[in-house]
């Protein structure tokens, strides 16, 4: 059985909805550790940082189903 870690790379390969996703998910990571470098935070800066936490969590929730579906896959036995 493939590790989650061999799973999303064979989804990396082959999947180009996981890599957008993935490369998607990195660039929000990258905004909000730039938003929580500052010591304040404007209320417009908190409401973006709010909105940027939603979307990374809603991307993130998408790749690991797109990681649960493939492992599924690969447990369903071949048809004969």
């Amino acid at each position: 059985m493939l590790t989650d870690d061999a799973i999303v790379e064979q989804l990396r390969q082959s999947n180009r909805e996981f890599r957008e996703l993935e490369t998607s998910h990195h660039r929000l990571d990258l905004e909000l550790n730039e938003l929580q470098k500052r010591h304040v935070l404007t209320p417009e800066e908190e409401l973006e940082k709010k909105r940027l936490q939603k979307e990374k969590l809603v991307k993130k929730d998408k790749l690991a189903e797109l990681v649960r579906l493939h492992r599924e896959q690969g447990l369903q036995p071949a048809a004969h």
